[in-house]
């Protein structure tokens, strides 16, 4: 997250701002909407995605160990434990789901901290209320996933429901800091 204030005397810094996070928001808003009408969906393409990511993870450390160090084994450990481990996420992204899903849990006790610092930092300027209710939202999600990750079927349900209302929020946020940075850079 980016302070504006420290481009608000900048009419074309603030003014690109103010488009590009309006923009993001948008994108936010219509991906936090689907994922809470189709949190399976959501759920399962979250597991993929990350799956994919760890496959690409894995190749491209392979090829690093053998373009720089050969017998490290260890390395050549690091990348088959990628490439096995998104093998099993693609194929059988339910895994994959519960898996997000502690990661998730950490995600969101992490974003609702910064959200708060960054809330406490932009405290004077108006919109700063909405990104502390973005970091209150992100700590209850928090809290509801931890105790929720003993049933692996509310945690399909959770994964794609909650990461689609925090993805719903977080545009909210972009946009209402857009809308802040361009009022208050039209009183400077």
């Amino acid at each position: 997250m980016v302070n504006y204030k420290l481009f608000i005397n900048n009419k074309d810094l603030t003014q690109q701002f103010a488009k590009s996070s309006k923009l993001y928001g948008i994108i936010f808003i219509i991906l936090g909407i689907f994922g809470m009408f189709f949190p399976g969906i959501m759920s399962l393409t979250s597991a993929i995605f990350v799956g994919w990511l760890l496959l690409l993870g894995g190749i491209f450390t392979a090829v690093q160990t053998w373009q720089l160090n050969k017998k490290d084994w260890l390395s050549w450990l690091k990348a088959l434990m990628y490439i096995v481990v998104s093998i099993l996420i693609i194929f059988n992204p339910l895994s994959g789901v519960v898996a997000l899903a502690i990661i998730y849990t950490a995600y969101f006790f992490i974003d609702s901290a910064l959200n708060l610092t960054i809330a406490l930092k932009l405290r004077p300027n108006s919109g700063w209320w909405i990104v502390l209710l973005n970091a209150i939202l992100s700590f209850a999600i928090g809290v509801y996933f931890w105790l929720s990750l003993g049933n692996p079927v509310k945690t399909v349900w959770l994964v794609g429901m909650f990461v689609g209302i925090s993805l719903f929020f977080d545009g909210v946020m972009l946009i209402s800091l857009a809308n802040a940075a361009q009022e208050d850079s039209k009183k400077n």
